[in-house]
Order: C-alpha cells, then sequence, then structure tokens
C-alpha cells in the first residue's frame, strides 16, 4: 500500500503564537553563547557583555528578488547567507559575533517546512561562531520575503575602522575574490547552461557556494584586528572597488591598486573562460565575496601573510598602497597604466 505523503502545513494553519513556539525551540540550541541571561521568549533578549569589551551591533536587510531568488537558492542556503553576512561586518571590525536577532516576513501559504530549513541554515552558519538567536519578529507579508538579522558582538581592544587608512599604507586582501560573482552569473543564465559552456561540474559547484553560501572570515578578523600595524578594514560585500571607495572616503586618502595582483578564485577564471567574461569585472566589481580588505603599514606586509597563514590557513595579498586623491581607487596593469574597472553593487543607483 502506497504511504501517504505527510500533511502540508502552512503557516496560516499554524498561526503567528505556533511560529514563534517553533522559532523558540529551533534557537534553544544556541542558548550555550556566553553572555545570554535570557533569550527567546521575552519582550527583549537579556545579554551581559564581557567586562572591558565595546559591543558592536550591525544589521542587514535581505529582500526576495533584491537579494536572493528562491528559484535558486534553497531556504536553508538564504538562512545561512542571512547570518553570513552579518558575521562578515563583525569579522571587518576584528570582533567577536555573539547574540542574533532575526525579524522574519512571509507570505501566511508558506509551508512550516521552509520555515525550518531557513532557520536551519542559520544555525548551521552559527554554530561555528557560538552565535546564539536570542530575538527577533515575525509577520505576514503580501509578497514574498524579507529578512532582517541584527547581529550584536563583542571586542576587547579597539575595532578597525575605515577611517584609519593612512598615506603610504600597503593595501591587502584575504582569499581570493571573483567566485561568487561566477556562482552568481551562472545561477542567473541557468546551471544546464553553464555546463553546456564548458564550465566543470566541480568549478560550477565550487562557485555557486561561494555565491551561497559564503564563509565569513571571523577567525582572520580576530587575528588581523589584534595586528597593531593594520588601520584600517572592510569586508567586501560591495565589490573592491566600491568598498576601497569607502575606505578611502572615510580616511580622505585614494588607492592605486595592481590589477595583476588581485588574487582570483581559480574556479571564477576557468567559468569565465568558458563563459566569455571578463573575470577582471567580477574580482573588482562583482562583490559577495566576503573577503576583508585591510590597510596596513607596508613595513609589516611580509609579517602579516606568513603570520595569518600560520593561525588561519588563509593566504593574504598585498595588491596596492594608499595615496593622494580621497576616496579615488584607481586600478591599473602591470605597466603602471590606468585600467578602467567598473565599481560593485550600490542601492537606488540609476
Amino acid at each position: 500500500m502506497k504511504a501517504e505523503p505527510p500533511e502540508r502545513v502552512s503557516l496560516g494553519g499554524l498561526g503567528e503564537h505556533g511560529l514563534i513556539r517553533r522559532i523558540r525551540r529551533s534557537a534553544a540550541a544556541g542558548s550555550f553563547s556566553p553572555g545570554v541571561d535570557v533569550g527567546v521568549g521575552d519582550d527583549t533578549a537579556v545579554l551581559t557583555v564581557p567586562p572591558g569589551h565595546k559591543l558592536l551591533a550591525t544589521t542587514d536587510l535581505l529582500i526576495e528578488d533584491v537579494h536572493f531568488r528562491r528559484r535558486s537558492a534553497g531556504l536553508a542556503d538564504i538562512g545561512w547567507k542571512a547570518l553570513a553576512v552579518n558575521l562578515s561586518d563583525i569579522a571587518a571590525m576584528g570582533g567577536i559575533p555573539r547574540w542574533a536577532l532575526v525579524a522574519l516576513a512571509v507570505p501566511a501559504e508558506t509551508d512550516v517546512d521552509a520555515v525550518d530549513a531557513f532557520y536551519a541554515g542559520m544555525a548551521e552558519a552559527a554554530a561555528p561562531h557560538g552565535v546564539a538567536i536570542v530575538g527577533g519578529d515575525t509577520s505576514a507579508s503580501p509578497v514574498g520575503w524579507t529578512i532582517n538579522v541584527t547581529l550584536l558582538g563583542v571586542h576587547p581592544g579597539a575595532p578597525r575602522l575605515r577611517a584609519h587608512a593612512r598615506a603610504g599604507d600597503a593595501v591587502a586582501v584575504t582569499g581570493s575574490l571573483g567566485a561568487s560573482a561566477a556562482g552568481l552569473h551562472a545561477l542567473e543564465i541557468g546551471l544546464d547552461r553553464a555546463r553546456d559552456a564548458g564550465v566543470a561540474g566541480e568549478r560550477l559547484a565550487e562557485i555557486t557556494r561561494a555565491h551561497l553560501r559564503p564563509r565569513a572570515r571571523v577567525a582572520e578578523g580576530r587575528w588581523l584586528g589584534q595586528a597593531p600595524d593594520v588601520h584600517a578594514m572592510m569586508d567586501c560585500s560591495d565589490g573592491l572597488a566600491t568598498d576601497l571607495g569607502h575606505i578611502g572616503r572615510e580616511s580622505g586618502v585614494g588607492a592605486r591598486v595592481w590589477l595583476d595582483r588581485v588574487p582570483v578564485a581559480e574556479a571564477a577564471r576557468e567559468a569565465a573562460r568558458a563563459l566569455g567574461h571578463d573575470v577582471r569585472e567580477w574580482a573588482v566589481g562583482g562583490g559577495e565575496d566576503y573577503e576583508l580588505v585591510l590597510t596596513c603599514d607596508p613595513d609589516a606586509a611580509d609579517r602579516l601573510i606568513s603570520g595569518l597563514a600560520a593561525a588561519t590557513g588563509t593566504a593574504l595579498t598585498v595588491i596596492g598602497r594608499i595615496e593622494g586623491g580621497a576616496g579615488e581607487v584607481t586600478f591599473v596593469d602591470a605597466d603602471g597604466a590606468p585600467v578602467a574597472m567598473h565599481g560593485g553593487f550600490e542601492h537606488f543607483h540609476g
């Protein structure tokens, strides 16, 4: 006899309080995070900040069909990324992520299993860093999903700010760039089309994973944030060109970047060759790699490169220098000639 499929339960049938109880059970798994006196279930969370630490706070809004598309991203992937983008902000300050608040608006006809998958992905991203979900809000949405995550962290010393770059500093970046933009491009044109164009299966998996499940450089940020020779730092969320411009404007300086030194993910290079795309555009303007870009004393660069590799296994590459021209980012080729490169993503740009 054929088994009956499990009954589908929508949020409309579960109700808001039923959903909150379900989220509370899911969030309880993260209650091991230090400093949680009261988590989900009361009017506010009650948290204890360690003595002598500064409190860090960041928030990101993700809107369906602006920041993600459910036709190309699973709900667990969306949950992962919703937390990861906030983890990356705390990492860029050299801080320790601790507590998350999640506001979620979804259509009433959404399956309960879909919300479970979303929170499971978020919990998977949170677990390696000991982050607890301690509160939030839920609402019905007339169209699509809207997600807002606020992440709180702590810092035992001086957070690394965008405003502290100095003329003569070296500019460096962790890891490699371009894989996330390559993955987004493959998802947008369709994975079958990308395969037919010659993108190998393992490379396709690598670039789509980079886009759907980015890895926040939390350990790297903490290590670099403790190095006195690191002056300014932020994450590459909007693209190297745009984010270096942010540092420049806040610090009143400019930057010169040697394009041939920008570390590009090999999977992105292979995808670009197969798909007829300029991989430099993905690496410089694509964004969402969530690597860390920093400025540092040039005499300390070699020590930082070897130290970060020994501590975390992550590469650090010097790609340029800080110079005059507030907010100006100049890209040059191997001969020093300027190369026009497009900036990254910007809301409301028209």
